[in-house]
C-alpha cells in the first residue's frame, strides 16, 4: 500500500526525472521532503513491487530501430508460461505478454515485441523465437507497426480535490 507521500512521488516521477545533476533533490524539494527520504521511499516501493524500475526509456526510432513487430504465437497452454519467460528474456524482446485467445478468429496467447533496423532483421529475430518455442508452438504471425499512437507508460491520474 502507498500513503499520500508515496503516491505524490509516483506522480512526480512517472513522466520522467528532470535532467539536472540531482533530480531526486529537485523533486523532493517540490514535495516538501528530503532527498534521502525520497530515495528511501523509492527503494522501499521497488522492493515491495509497487514500482518496477527507474531508468532511461530510449526512443528506439531515434536509435534507428524503425521496424517494429509484435510477434504473436499460438503456444500450448501447458508450456506458455515457461516459454514466455524464456522469450521475454531474449535481449531483443522489449515486451512479452500472455493474453487470452479470442477463438475462433484469434488463436494467439503469447505476444512478444521486437524492434529492428529493417523488417528483415525483425523477421530473423522472429525466427529465433520460433526456434525457441519449437513444437509447443502451433502457429505464429507478426504485426508490423505502421504508426505511433501512444508513447508513454502507465500514468496515475491525480486525485481531485
Amino acid at each position: 500500500m502507498t500513503d499520500p507521500t508515496d503516491r505524490a512521488i509516483i506522480e512526480a516521477t512517472q513522466a520522467g526525472l528532470p535532467l539536472v545533476p540531482a533530480p531526486f533533490a529537485v523533486l523532493a524539494e517540490t514535495l516538501g521532503i528530503s532527498e534521502q527520504e525520497m530515495i528511501e521511499r523509492l527503494k522501499r516501493m521497488k522492493a515491495q513491487g509497487i514500482i518496477r524500475r527507474i531508468g532511461a526509456a530510449p526512443n528506439h526510432y531515434r536509435l534507428g530501430l524503425t521496424a517494429n513487430g509484435m510477434t504473436v504465437w499460438d503456444v500450448d497452454d501447458a508450456a506458455v508460461d515457461t516459454l514466455g519467460e524464456m522469450v521475454g528474456a531474449l535481449p531483443f524482446v522489449t515486451h512479452c505478454y500472455r493474453r487470452p485467445r479470442a477463438l475462433p478468429d484469434w488463436p494467439y496467447n503469447l505476444f512478444a515485441m521486437v524492434h529492428g533496423a529493417s523488417r528483415e532483421e525483425v523477421q530473423a529475430k522472429r525466427q529465433e523465437i520460433a526456434a525457441l518455442l519449437g513444437s509447443a508452438c502451433r502457429s505464429g504471425d507478426i504485426l508490423f507497426s505502421t504508426r505511433i499512437l501512444k508513447k508513454t507508460g502507465m500514468r496515475l491520474r491525480r486525485k481531485a480535490g
